[in-house]
């Protein structure tokens, strides 16, 4: 973590947040595959098994790997002794994965927007 971040705590649950946030995003989208390929719509409500058990899942997985352990703050600090331009990199590398997660999920999105559901 970072020394010039305000409050260590706060980064890490903001950080915790935007990657439960990616892998919902990612798991609403293959639900939306998965509904232009069947044709069938899907309804998304909390209490279906289809969100509920991912949610927690997703949950379960970031607390465990994130909150529980520190494990992740010795790779930090590794990635923090790295050189200017191999972090500038890696950095690049992480905002084009999100970018294709926020791409992706639009065009999940686009895709279900072409159908005709009133046909099914």
């Amino acid at each position: 973590m970072s020394e010039a971040a305000p409050s260590r705590w706060l980064s890490d649950w903001k950080a915790g947040i935007a990657i439960i946030v990616l892998e919902i995003w990612i798991c609403v989208s293959l639900i939306s595959y998965f509904s232009v390929i069947t044709k069938r719509a899907t309804e998304l409500t909390i209490s279906s098994p289809i969100v509920f058990l991912p949610l927690i899942f997703i949950i379960a997985l970031n607390y465990f790997a994130f909150v529980y352990t520190d494990i992740w703050k010795e790779y930090v600090a590794e990635f923090d002794q790295l050189p200017k331009k191999k972090n500038r990199i890696g950095s690049w590398i992480v905002f084009g994965v999100v970018l294709f997660v926020i791409a992706n999920l639009i065009f999940s999105f686009y895709l279900m927007s072409q159908i005709d559901w009133s046909q099914y």
